[in-house]
C-alpha cells in the first residue's frame, strides 16, 4: 500500500506521516533521501533525526531506496523532492532521465509488500521559477508527483497542518 502525502513547505507533511506510521507500527522505518549539500542542510538533517526516537529504524539513501530492507514494514520515505534532486543533479539536469530513474524506484516499491508513506512537495503551487533549470525541476517534480499519486492507494494534501484526503482507497 502506498500513502502519498503532498503539500507546501512547512504544511505538516512529515509530522503527519510520522504520527501515522507510529499508529500502524511499533517500529516503523524512516528513509531520509536528503544529500548533505552544505553545513546548513546538515543541521536540518540533524534536527529531523532528533525528531525520531528509539522506536524508529532509520536509513539514509539518496537514490536507491527500493534496495533497502523496507519490505513488509511501515515505511516513511521523506521526501520525493530531495530524492529527485539527487537524480536531477547526477544526470546533469536531464528531466527525462531523472523521471525514468525515479519511476523505476517507485515501481519497485509499489511491487513490495508493506505500507509506504511517501512525502513530497507541491512546488508548482508557489512562485514561478526564475531560471530555466528551476522551471525544468518544477516540471520534473510535478510529473514525479503525478506518477506517485497514480500508483498510490490514498493521497493526502496537507494545508496548514490539516490533512485533506484527495484520493481514497477503493473498496470494490
Amino acid at each position: 500500500m502506498i500513502l502519498f502525502i503532498t503539500g507546501g513547505a512547512r504544511s505538516g507533511k512529515s509530522s503527519y506521516a510520522q504520527k501515522m506510521a507510529l499508529s500502524l507500527s511499533d517500529h516503523p522505518v524512516h528513509v531520509a533521501t536528503a544529500r548533505k549539500w552544505d553545513e546548513d542542510f546538515e543541521k536540518r538533517i540533524l534536527r529531523h533525526r532528533q525528531e525520531r526516537d528509539e522506536r524508529w529504524i532509520n536509513y539514509e539513501e539518496q537514490k536507491d531506496v527500493s534496495a533497502l530492507a523496507i519490505e513488509n514494514t511501515v515505511c516513511v520515505i521523506d521526501c520525493v523532492t530531495l530524492w529527485i534532486t539527487n537524480f536531477f543533479t547526477d544526470t546533469k539536469n536531464d528531466v527525462g532521465a531523472s523521471l525514468c530513474l525515479f519511476k523505476a524506484q517507485i515501481d519497485a516499491i509499489h511491487n513490495k509488500s508493506g505500507t509506504f508513506i511517501i512525502i513530497s512537495n507541491e512546488i508548482g503551487m508557489g512562485v514561478h521559477a526564475e531560471s530555466s533549470i528551476g522551471r525544468m525541476f518544477t516540471d520534473l517534480q510535478g510529473w514525479a508527483n503525478q506518477y506517485t499519486a497514480s500508483l498510490s492507494d490514498k493521497v493526502v494534501l496537507m494545508i496548514s497542518g490539516i490533512p485533506v484526503t484527495i484520493k481514497e482507497p477503493r473498496h470494490d
